[in-house]
């Protein structure tokens, strides 16, 4: 049986150095600008339709948007609509990464850490920085939970600045497990279904199928908590535990 890994790795497509650093065109650079073209083409299409009666491409698009509203209006309020193009971008440029990557011989984009790394710290740095514009020093209330006694607070301050750290780790790590290990996962059990031939092959090559459409559901739910836990972050820095409040 093949390394269940093997898919993950990446090979030069097109060797380019840049003042000493690795530039090189790989499936992975070539997946993110099918990711890429394919979103902008599903919303400049929609766009571009406007029909009273609207198309199913316009409908797809329509609920999409909506979809992102509702997250942002539910964890950061209409102030929280300035950030809806950010936030709207990153939920389809994850979507469109994870259920491409489904397709058979194309590459998933989030099953590399550096790349979900970059948009965990990405968020959590703007998220700092939009704390500081608005709250100035006041926003390292952020370290003191609502409610809690001074005499916990040596306690308190070191591990809600843990807390804090964990957040872009776990934001990156938890979308690229999961879109590695289901991956892995598929990869077993088609390798399986091959080597068990047409007698028990059948089995795996059964849980491969269910598992695909798991993978589907899979793929919908990591685009979410990651757009989730984004928006919560950015949140957090404007209201500060909520101490504002905000309005839907």
């Amino acid at each position: 049986m093949d390394n269940p890994l093997h898919p993950f790795e990446l090979h030069e497509l097109i060797p380019i150095s840049l003042f000493g650093f690795d530039i090189s065109i790989n499936k992975a650079v070539v997946m993110m600008w099918v990711v890429v073209g394919l979103a902008a083409w599903l919303m400049i299409a929609a766009a571009s339709a406007k029909r009273l009666v609207p198309t199913k491409l316009q409908s797809l698009a329509e609920m999409l948007v909506e979809f992102v509203r509702g997250i942002i209006l539910d964890t950061m309020g209409k102030d929280g609509m300035r950030f809806f193009p950010l936030v709207a971008t990153l939920f389809l440029f994850i979507l469109f990464c994870n259920l491409l990557g489904l397709i058979p011989g194309s590459y998933t984009v989030t099953s590399q850490i550096v790349v979900t790394a970059a948009f965990a710290l990405g968020v959590y740095m703007l998220s700092l920085v939009l704390g500081f514009l608005l709250h100035g020093v006041k926003f390292l209330g952020i370290l003191v939970p609502p409610g809690t006694p001074g005499w916990l607070l040596p306690l308190m301050v070191p591990i809600e600045m843990i807390s804090q750290l964990a957040r872009p780790i776990s934001l990156a790590v938890r979308l690229f497990a999961n879109m590695t290990a289901g991956h892995v996962i598929l990869g077993v059990l088609f390798g399986l279904a091959v080597a068990g031939g047409l007698l028990i092959g059948w089995l795996p090559f059964a849980f491969t199928i269910a598992m695909n459409g798991l993978e589907v559901g899979i793929a919908f739910i990591q685009a979410y908590i990651f757009t989730v836990l984004s928006c919560v972050y950015l949140g957090d820095a404007m209201h500060l535990h909520g101490h504002e409040g905000h309005a839907h």
